[in-house]
């Protein structure tokens, strides 16, 4: 099982002027203790369940750039970005630009969206969720060619809602043969099937009988599109609370890799873990000491 970390929170002491140094550190103790990959929200308030919108919040794209030279071996990522946020080509080069500039640490993960409120509030169109969805497809249709060959395919584009006249895509990625996509959420009409058709992972969410099921949806669709299941990656996003020293509260870090053995014979591959108080003092040396190593063995 590959597991990786992501940092859904910047609400940490000492202000604005302390979230540069604490992610760096957050980032290179990650990297360090052996996490897979390191992942950042793509929103721009707070989400609900999380926090307040109006608590601190750093922009996707910019924040993984920064993360890219505070880490060596982690693959990096949006869990997951939001598809009309950016155009198909801008998000083709912003992961191309952090793939070249990490070495092949990028992931390129994207979905449909969801939060209307952040969108309305900042003057980002929010279409209906048809048409986001058709804005998905095309942008994974653009992204798929221009992670082809040597500098993209070069050709064009005509879709629905985005016409492409160059698919250049100079320089090319380090990762190959393209930057592995992933595409989140579990709708199971329309979310697993352009899994199945263009993605190299899915990232779908609950207890182990909720993602066997999604799991089971996603190799129908590969039937039906004629595509192997095996050569799509299984994620999940999950919560940990660890309990560290004599804190109280938590999950023992036994109780925490029962639970991912669950999700493992659920068919999950590469569990996410959203740990809590990742910039607390010993948290995550403790996971990478205390589970890490168990849950390589699953």
């Amino acid at each position: 099982m590959k597991v990786g970390l992501q940092i859904s929170s910047f609400t940490w002491p000492g202000g604005p002027e302390a979230i540069g140094p604490t992610l760096a550190r957050i980032v290179r103790q990650a990297d360090d203790v052996g996490f897979d990959s390191i992942w950042v929200m793509d929103h721009f308030f707070q989400i609900r369940g999380n926090g307040r919108s109006e608590e601190p919040m750093l922009e996707g794209m910019t924040t993984l750039g920064f993360m890219a030279a505070h880490s060596s071996r982690a693959r990096l990522g949006l869990m997951v970005g939001g598809v009309h946020y950016r155009h198909p080509g801008l998000w083709v080069k912003a992961t191309t630009t952090l793939d070249v500039l990490s070495g092949g640490r990028a992931w390129l993960g994207i979905g449909a969206a969801w939060n209307a409120e952040e969108s309305r509030a900042l003057a980002f169109p929010f279409p209906p969720l048809g048409i986001r969805f058709e804005l998905l497809e095309e942008t994974l249709l653009i992204a798929r060619a221009m992670f082809e060959g040597e500098r993209g395919s070069e050709g064009t584009f005509r879709g629905r809602h985005y016409e492409a006249e160059r698919l250049l895509n100079s320089p090319q990625s380090i990762s190959r043969p393209r930057v592995p996509i992933m595409v989140g959420g579990g709708g199971e009409r329309k979310t697993l099937r352009l899994v199945a058709q263009y993605a190299d992972a899915c990232n779908v969410f609950g207890r182990p009988e909720a993602i066997a099921r999604k799991y089971a949806i996603l190799d129908a669709h590969c039937a039906v599109v004629g595509r192997d299941p095996n050569e799509i990656e299984r994620s999940t996003l999950q919560d940990v609370r660890l309990a560290v020293g004599g804190s109280g509260g938590g999950e023992t870090a036994d109780q925490v890799v029962e639970r991912f053995g669950d999700l493992a014979d659920a068919g999950a591959e590469h569990v996410i873990v959203d740990l809590k108080g990742a910039h607390e003092p010993g948290r995550l040396e403790r996971f990478g000491s205390a589970v890490l190593p168990q849950l390589g063995a699953l």
